[in-house]
């Protein structure tokens, strides 16, 4: 499989939705410290019903104050809410980590991200299926980047190695061909020392999905 490794020409240029400074942001990456604390505290923690009582409240207040379904998809899916909102790059999502990546003149994609316990598979190291999914969304990314976007056909992953938590991830892709509706792509997780930990090819068919709209 050739790499997906870009030249370091250039810093590159935002590929999905960067940081804004929205509350809502902030609101997101306290959930995200917070699903990670309900990992690491124990079973015996004293405070566990106080606290998932202030859940509960919190939880409360954001359905009050939420649209219904419908209204709340279309939104999701105006501009570049589908990056905002992804469960990789998703700044507004709890449960990306969120990984912003950015394109380089070679035609590459890349992020870097460090995961903790909400992604864990075996002891101290990323899921099997999470790593499918980072790497499903940036070969996507990568289509996105070369102006030719297509919906997931096949994805064929190879695990290497297993790729560790509590460590900087690489993972980056590229666009490799297009034979008429068929788009082919290629990506890679690594370590930030170059060992590659998970590879994927994926086939892609040309097309744009159909966004939610207001009736």
């Amino acid at each position: 499989m050739a790499s997906t490794a870009s030249a370091e020409t250039n810093e590159g240029v935002a590929t999905c939705a960067p940081p804004t400074g929205h509350v809502i942001e902030e609101v997101a990456d306290a959930t995200r410290r917070l699903m990670a604390a309900v990992l690491r505290t124990g079973r015996d923690n004293p405070h566990l019903a106080r606290i998932r009582d202030t859940l509960h409240e919190i939880a409360d207040t954001l359905d009050e104050h939420s649209p219904d379904l419908d209204t709340r998809l279309v939104e999701m899916w105006k501009g570049n809410g589908p990056t905002r909102h992804s469960p990789v790059t998703g700044v507004d999502n709890p449960i990306a980590p969120p990984l912003q990546f950015r394109g380089y003149d070679d035609g590459s994609i890349r992020g870097e991200t460090t995961l903790d316990l909400p992604y864990q598979g075996p002891p101290a190291k990323v899921h099997g299926g999470v790593s499918a999914l980072l790497l499903d969304h940036a070969l996507g990314n990568a289509n996105d980047f070369a102006g030719e976007r297509g919906m997931t056909a096949q994805l064929t992953v190879r695990y290497h190695r297993v790729a560790p938590l509590f460590e900087p991830l690489t993972v980056a892709a590229r666009q490799v061909s297009r034979d008429g509706q068929k788009i082919h792509t290629i990506g890679e997780i690594s370590t930030s020392d170059g060992e590659v930990c998970v590879s994927a090819e994926g086939l892609f068919i040309a097309g744009y999905l159909a966004r939610p709209r207001a009736e």
